[in-house]
Parts: structure tokens; C-alpha cells; sequence
């Protein structure tokens, strides 16, 4: 959540930060604002709601300047407003900052107690007044910024621009990610790669505790004490097109349709059939310490977590560990038991999540083993784990997640073969024929896709409804959840996602003619039972609408809508089931008129706790 874009070199800055920002405009925010270096003198013009806001300030009160900075925010400390939009300024500094200040309020009440005068409720114009306060004693900028963030306790990700020194850029983080792009002769700053991907592939990303100071002669890299810190460049491979819509209304919509050639390129390269193995690149794990893996752990937020609620079925299965699966904001409060023989496996889209990244580094401290599965190269969780499986679902630019929901599904299948395969639990011929099924998938699901006009004419018959109830069992029970969030994420409609065994403990009483069900059935050994609960939902006279592989004839009556959907192996059928929730949840949020890929209160990438 939140937006950074800084710019200096010899081209215009405004448009290059806003363009950034509107590239980043899909991690969620309430106001923006922007920071430009005119003629030694910094000018700040800030709007609260969209960038569009902002934009038009722009075109009122033109900004010329080759060095400026920009921020998106969303509100953790104080209500959204102008007033408490980024950038904020303390004497010649300015400020934006990602993050929360933990130890804010000692900061502001020792800072006016000195003198300080504060204009917004945020926690970030403490950075500026920092930094103000360490300038004046010390006259050096780069010095100022370090002793000043010495004195912050918390997450923050910042760049800073100062009046008296106007050619000198300096970012800095701790906990909230940041990654700068070079050019030539030019340097940009973000808290995302696409907001950079039409200047530069090349990009160095910061760690913790790191500050970057660039002067259009160059760039250095340190730490909060000023040691020197060799950094490497990294050249990204995305295409700057792959972050536009593409010709679909909506990013949401294509990353739906992306999810073919996402999940092909997440298996490209890891199969190998003639010996019955799999290839992880990045796996950091020793052949003897995943034999020596007694317990695993799977941490995850959100979306994220329902596919680790799948991995537990595939891992258990395939390789015979028990797994137990942790929602990451409770991880680390209920002292779990980690010892070296433990492996803890960190899903995370953006590899940024604040819950996750603490999560990881509370098994770490345990000397537990850690692997992570993310769609962000170099992210900082994946820095931090002993191994990485990248989903290479390319950006996803939709707040709700669908590509990287599925390609962390099918990275988690390949480390359940890995697995079972290091520790004898799989043969090379079971193996093989897994492998055989996981390249069938961007196939079949093609043709799920072909449902895509079906479901949007069925939208229409529930765009209404107040609630929904998601039912599905085994697998399938993860899948059920997926599709509720998905549909409260995008269109503002409560739902539910329940165990189907469940519902007569309880949602039962929920069930009428006003309720719409969703019930998951795929034909495998819970089938029957499935069809029992959608019979108790029809006596009730709930609407069904089931997903299902099987005949048609057999579920005659029994629905109000059927969505037939191909025939996978049972393990691969979540992959296959959750894409018709995708695409219901988009068609009625179009209907209701919602902001399908930046809805309220949402931010695609949650970077505090």
C-alpha cells in the first residue's frame, strides 16, 4: 500500500512521477502528492482522492524541475485530506514516506517541545522535522537523514529532498520495500518495479537499513552508519506492456486471462518427465535437511493463505509431512514450536507483506528452514529465506488477486512432487504422470475460460443479492473461501465460504429464496455428499449455482445454474474451480457499477501491520 516515485536527472520530473504514480496506482491509496525542485526552491502541490485530483493541480500550477519525488497514500495515521497527504515539509526538507512510525508520538511530543510546530496528524511529517532539526546541526543533508532515522522505531520505506542541497536525492528503508532504477545519467526511485519499467529494466533493490543518496554524477550505497554497501544490478525481464490493460476493461480481466500463459510459464522449465523429477532453480535446500523435515509450516495472508489451506492437502498427500497452515498476523503470537528439523514456507504475491515478513522472521530466530513462494524477484522476503519457488506470474496489477492466486497453487503442486520425490514417497512413474496432468492445465483451462460469457449472463440474475454462501469439502473447502473473498473484495457483497459437511451447524438458518449457494462438486470421492448438502439447500429454496465436472443429466434439476467445467486429476481440480469464481465475482461487481481494480479500502500490496 501506499506509492513512492522519485526522480533525478536531466529530463523533467513531474511527468515521470506522475506517470509512475499512476503506475502504481493499483497498491491502494486516498490522496497523492508531489514534490519538484524549481530553481532552489521546492514546490509542493498535494490532492485528496485520485491521482486525476492531483494531475489537474498540475496543469493549474505547472512544475518544471529535473528532481522531484511523488507518493500515493493510504491512511494509517490520520484521516484522509489534503492536509494529511504526502509529501510533508519541515523548513527546506521534504518528505514522503511507506511505513508506520512505531514510536511517533514520543518523536512529535519531544520535537514540540523543542520548538516543532506540526501541520498534519501523520506520523511521517515527524521524519521531516527530524531530519530539519539534525541539518541545522550538523549542515550536511546525507548526515542529517542518517542520524534522523536512527531515532525511528518502526517500518518505513523514504526519500527526501532538501533545498539547500537541490542536485541530492536520498532513500532509505527499513521494513517497507523500495527499489531504485539507473539509467543513464539518471536515477529513479519506487516502492514498485513497474512504476520504473518504461525508463529501465535495471534495478537495485535496497535492504534494510540501507540509505542511497544519487547525484546526477552517480550514486552510493550504505548503511545507517555510513559503510559502504556493494550493491548489484539486476536487469528485469517484464515487459513494460505487460503491465497495461491489453485491450480488457479492466486489469482484473485480463489477469484472468493471463492465468494460461502464467501458469505455463511457472512450469516452464521444472518438468522433467523422462526422469520423473522436478527442477526447482532457487530451492536453497539441501537434499539431507528436506529428508530431516519433520514439520512444515505454511504462512500466508489473505488470498495467499487459502492456497496454503490447498498446499496442506498436496504436501500431506505427496510427501507424507504433516503440515500445519497459520494465517501470518497470528503466527508469531502464539510461540510456535520451530526447531531446525522444521520448514516454514512463506506465500506471499508481492514478497513485501508486512505479517508475512515478521512471520518469517520469527521461524527464523527459531533456526527453523524457510522457502518462500512469490511472484517478486528480490522482494524481501524471498532475500530473506534460505530458498525461493518464483510463480512468475509476470504484475498483477488488480487489487484482487487471480493469476498469482493460481500460479501459487501450481508452484506449491511442484514442491509437493519435489518433496515427495527427495524423501521416497513418490516414484519417478507417479511423478511422471503428475507431471503429465500439470502440462495439460493452461489447456483446460482455456476452456474454463470459454465460460466467460455464460457467467456474465448468469451475473445479471444476482447482482442484487445481499449475501452469498460458498460451499465446498476437501480441496475444494479453500476454494469455497477464495471465491467469497473475491466477491466481497470487488463488489462490496457480504459472502461466505463454509465447509459443505458444516452447513447444518449453523448457515443452514441463513438458507432461503434470497440466498444465492455456491457449491463446488467436482466428481471425486466426496461428490455424493456435496450433492446431499445442494439438496438441502433446494429444499430451503436456496439458489444453486454449482461447478462441477460431471454430466450435466445427473445434476438436472437439482441447480439453478450449472457451470461444467473439464475433468482434471482431483489435486488439480482447485485450480480449475476457482477461475468461475473469478470471473462471477468480476461480472457482478461490473454490474454494480464498483471500482473493480482498485476497490475501497484495499491495497494490493500490505506493507504494515
Amino acid at each position: 500500500m501506499c506509492g513512492i516515485v522519485g526522480y533525478i536527472g536531466a529530463q523533467q520530473a513531474p511527468p515521470i512521477i506522475l506517470d509512475g504514480l499512476q503506475r502504481l496506482e493499483y497498491r491502494g491509496y486516498d490522496s497523492a502528492g508531489i514534490a519538484i525542485l524549481m530553481a532552489g526552491r521546492i514546490k509542493t502541490l498535494r490532492a485528496e482522492g485520485k491521482l486525476s485530483n492531483l494531475c489537474q493541480r498540475v496543469v493549474e500550477q505547472p512544475l518544471t524541475g529535473t528532481c522531484g519525488i511523488g507518493h500515493t497514500r493510504w491512511a494509517t495515521h490520520g484521516r484522509p485530506s489534503e492536509t494529511n497527504a504526502h509529501p510533508h515539509v519541515a523548513g527546506g526538507i521534504v518528505v514522503v514516506h511507506n511505513g508506520i512510525i512505531e514510536n511517533y508520538l514520543e518523536l512529535k511530543e519531544a520535537l514540540r517541545q523543542r520548538g516543532h510546530n506540526f501541520r498534519s496528524e501523520t506520523d511521517t511529517e515527524i521524519i521531516a522535522h527530524l531530519i530539519e532539526e539534525q541539518f541545522k546541526a550538523c549542515g550536511d543533508f546525507e548526515t542529517a537523514v542518517r542520524k534522523a532515522l536512527t531515532e525511528v522505531r518502526g517500518a518505513y520505506a523514504v526519500a527526501v529532498l532538501c533545498e539547500q542541497e537541490p542536485d541530492t536525492l536520498i532513500a532509505a528503508k527499513q521494513g517497507s520495500p523500495l527499489v531504485v532504477g539507473e539509467g543513464h545519467g539518471e536515477f529513479f526511485v519506487a516502492s514498485d518495479i513497474p512504476a520504473m519499467l518504461s525508463h529501465t529494466r535495471d534495478m537495485v533493490f535496497l535492504d534494510d537499513g540501507e540509505v542511497a543518496v544519487f547525484t546526477r554524477a552517480g550514486a552510493r550505497y550504505s548503511d545507517l552508519a555510513g559503510n559502504a554497501r556493494a550493491k548489484t544490478v539486476k536487469t528485469i525481464l517484464w515487459n513494460p506492456l505487460m503491465a497495461e490493460k491489453g485491450g480488457y476493461k479492466h486489469f482484473m480481466l485480463k489477469e484472468i486471462h493471463e492465468q494460461p500463459r502464467a501458469i505455463a510459464d511457472t512450469l516452464a522449465g521444472r518438468l522433467r518427465e523422462e526422469s520423473g523429477d522436478i527442477y526447482l532453480e532457487n530451492i536453497g535446500l539441501s537434499s539431507d535437511q528436506l529428508r530431516a523435515i519433520d514439520k512444515i509450516f505454511i504462512i500466508a495472508c489473505g488470498t495467499s493463505w487459502h492456497a496454503a489451506l490447498v498446499g496442506k492437502f498436496l504436501i500431506e498427500k505427496l510427501s507424507r509431512v504433516s503440515v500445519e497452515v497459520d494465517i501470518a498476523s497470528e503466527f508469531r503470537y502464539r510461540d510456535p514450536i520451530i526447531t531446525d528439523t522444521s520448514l516454514t514456507i512463506l506465500i506471499s504475491q508481492s514478497g513485501e507483506t508486512a505479517d508475512t515478513l515478521a512471520a518469517l522472521r520469527e521461524a527464523k530466530g527459531k533456526k527453523g528452514k524457510i522457502l518462500t513462494i512469490c511472484n517478486v524477484v528480490e522482494s524481501s522476503i524471498a532475500r530473506e529465506s534460505d530458498g525461493v519457488i518464483y510463480t512468475h506470474a509476470g504484475p498483477e496489477i488488480g487489487v484482487a488477486s487471480t493469476k498469482a492466486f493460481t500460479t501459487q497453487l501450481v508452484a506449491l503442486h511442484l514442491f509437493s512432487l519435489y518433496l515427495g520425490r527427495t524423501r521416497a514417497t513418490l516414484s519417478a512413474q507417479d511423478c511422471r504422470q503428475a507431471q503429465q496432468n500439470l502440462s495439460t492445465l493452461p489447456r483446460l483451462i482455456e476452456d474454463v475460460l470459454q465460460l466467460d460469457a455464460t457467467i456474465e449472463l448468469i451475473a445479471h440474475d444476482y447482482v442484487t443479492a445481499r449475501d452469498f454462501l460458498y460451499l465446498g469439502r476437501g480441496n475444494q473447502y479453500p476454494i469455497a473461501l477464495e471465491g467469497a473473498l473475491k466477491l466481497k473484495e470487488i463488489s462490496y457483497i457480504h459472502a461466505e465460504g463454509y465447509p459443505a459437511g458444516e452447513m447444518k451447524h449453523g448457515p443452514i438458518a441463513l438458507i432461503d429464496e434470497q440466498l444465492p449457494v455456491v457449491v463446488i462438486a467436482p466428481h471425486n470421492a466426496t461428490y455424493e455428499k456435496v450433492i446431499s448438502n445442494m439438496e438441502e439447500v433446494r429444499a430451503r429454496g436456496g439458489k444453486v449455482i454449482a461447478i462441477s465436472n460431471h454430466d450435466r443429466w445427473s445434476l438436472n434439476g437439482k441447480v439453478d445454474h450449472l457451470l461444467a467445467i473439464p475433468t482434471a486429476a482431483d489435486d488439480l481440480m482447485p485450480i480449475l474451480t476457482s477461475i468461475p469464481l473469478q470471473l462471477l465475482a468480476y461480472h457482478i461487481a461490473v454490474l454494480k457499477g464498483t471500482d473493480v481494480d482498485q476497490p475501497r479500502n484495499l491495497a494490493k500490496s500490505v506493507t504494515v501491520e
